[in-house]
């Protein structure tokens, strides 16, 4: 994927500062909030795969969606987890790192892209529901869900290959509990000012090209949800799309404060904060905000 001119071979994970005793209470935590994860995401995984009542777009969307958040929090939090139980600082190997960012940023990709068809799900079974199943048949959802897991993948390629095509010579320590790009380029001792610019552009494409689409099916939504004659329709238009928009709340907000943004080589303890409401705090969320108000999975 890359030809490698890093002067260094592993990198060092500061991770979290403080006691030994204080890693001893952030491992508990964490790795509680880590086994509520997967099981949560694998619970709503399993029931929709043997529940004939739940086979329908939004739940398979969802689904994938549940898949890509296990995904996402099993290559950071374990290698987190790891860190905090050593007394001194954790390596990682260079081909490690690479594809721990890789996998990282493309997993969160194709997160957005799939939200942004969720978001459209909802716009047509809203706003268009006597042509919902013609327009939202298997065929266009597995279409769907494969480009998104492709594109995800795809776009990331060349961000993370310019990344490691830097020569890291300052130092080989990263202050973060993963291999945060921002934390590479800041070890880089050649001018990355173009290439910082130029995954500001994609972040930002890749952001607002998936919220776009939220905007505007949630615009004609609320309009048509405003418009609608009864006050049971518009308890019932709401109730379809009030779990979609809380995590399209938490999941953009926080990824627009760690990624868009002009330099990526920010303060570290900023991008650890950040960081956790990604990788721990979204994923623990995603099963009661999607299970909690649905009576079919009641």
């Amino acid at each position: 994927m890359m030809s490698n001119h890093s002067s260094v071979t592993e990198f060092c994970l500061l991770g979290f500062l403080g006691s030994q005793e204080l890693h001893h209470i952030l491992f508990a935590v964490f790795f509680l909030f880590y086994s509520v994860t997967v099981m949560g995401n694998t619970v709503i995984i399993v029931i929709i795969c043997v529940d004939k009542h739940l086979h329908s777009p939004m739940y398979f969307f969802l689904a994938h969606l549940s898949a890509l958040e296990m995904l996402t929090t099993s290559v950071i939090i374990p290698v987190m987890l790891w860190g905090l139980l050593l007394p001194g600082m954790q390596t990682v190997s260079l081909a490690a790192c690479v594809t721990m960012l890789f996998l990282y940023l493309a997993l969160g990709t194709t997160e957005f892209a799939l939200l942004g068809a969720m978001a459209v799900d909802r716009y047509v079974a809203v706003c268009n529901p006597l042509r919902y199943n013609t327009i939202m048949n298997s065929r266009t959802c597995i279409s769907v869900v494969i480009g998104s897991w492709v594109f995800g993948y795809l776009s990331e390629i060349w961000p993370v290959n310019a990344t490691f095509q830097f020569t890291f010579c300052k130092s080989n320590v990263l202050d973060h509990f993963y291999c945060d790009r921002g934390q590479l380029l800041k070890l880089s001792c050649d001018d990355t000012v173009f290439t910082e610019f130029v995954l500001f552009l994609m972040a930002v494409f890749i952001i607002i090209g998936s919220l776009g689409p939220t905007i505007v099916s949630y615009t004609c939504i609320i309009s048509t949800i405003l418009t609608s004659p009864t006050a049971s329709g518009r308890r019932k238009a709401f109730s379809m799309c009030a779990s979609h928009f809380t995590f399209v709340v938490i999941g953009y907000g926080s990824c627009l404060f760690l990624f868009v943004k002009p330099k990526q080589t920010q303060a570290a303890e900023y991008n650890k904060i950040v960081s956790l409401l990604i990788c721990v705090l979204t994923p623990l969320l995603n099963p009661f905000i999607f299970t909690l108000r649905n009576d079919k999975f009641k």
